[in-house]
């Protein structure tokens, strides 16, 4: 069985995925979460009953250019005011090995990897491989790492290199993988910053 892989998008009117990046995970299972978000003042199920029909319209769109790449897809649609809780749920309950947060591109040149300070990553390298496989060019592979609340810069660096080290044992370019930590901003807007 294929790894899950969540992949969220912003509805109504979500940015077009690229076609590379659809054939480059074709090999995985594929959940699509699309994630309407609601006004402030808008009940959830106000916002179902109005925008039930078009949200799941539109990620049966998408889905369809995945069916015909190959890939495996169940849809999820959430109408909500927190995007990331919503995300973070989903994934939980799908057991998703990744999170992909795709950005339209023509090619795939670099990878940014964020690091949680705790997690698994006996997948990460048949992940990242997936998405350098079709590709003659060189890419470059950023593992990144926000350190937050208690945890110190030595830390921080521990968990980047062991999970370099662990790429490079993988078969990985040493020279293709750099590391970044920042200890400013929260966790998901320093993610958002550097992926910029």
């Amino acid at each position: 069985m294929a790894d899950t892989v969540l992949v969220p998008l912003e509805l109504p009117d979500p940015e077009p995925l690229s076609p590379v990046l659809v054939n480059d995970v074709s090999s995985l299972d594929i959940v699509l979460l699309g994630h309407y978000a609601l006004p402030e003042q808008t009940p959830v199920a106000t916002g179902r009953e109005q925008f039930e029909a078009k949200a799941q319209a539109e990620l049966d769109e998408i889905a369809e250019s995945f069916t015909k790449a190959g890939a495996s897809v169940r849809t999820r649609r959430v109408f909500g005011k927190d995007r990331q809780a919503t995300i973070d749920r989903v994934a939980v309950e799908e057991d998703c090995a990744a999170e992909l947060d795709p950005a339209p591109t023509e090619e795939i040149k670099r990878i940014l990897v964020p690091i949680p300070d705790v997690a698994e990553f006996e997948r990460l390298p048949t992940f990242v491989d997936i998405l350098c496989e079709d590709t003659t060019d060189e890419i470059t592979i950023t593992l990144f790492h926000v350190i937050e609340g208690e945890e110190n810069r030595e830390r921080g660096e521990r968990i980047v290199e062991e999970t370099r080290d662990g790429m490079i044992e993988a078969g990985f370019d040493p020279n293709a993988i750099d590391v970044r930590l920042s200890d400013t901003g929260s966790h998901d807007k320093e993610i958002i910053r550097v992926a910029r």
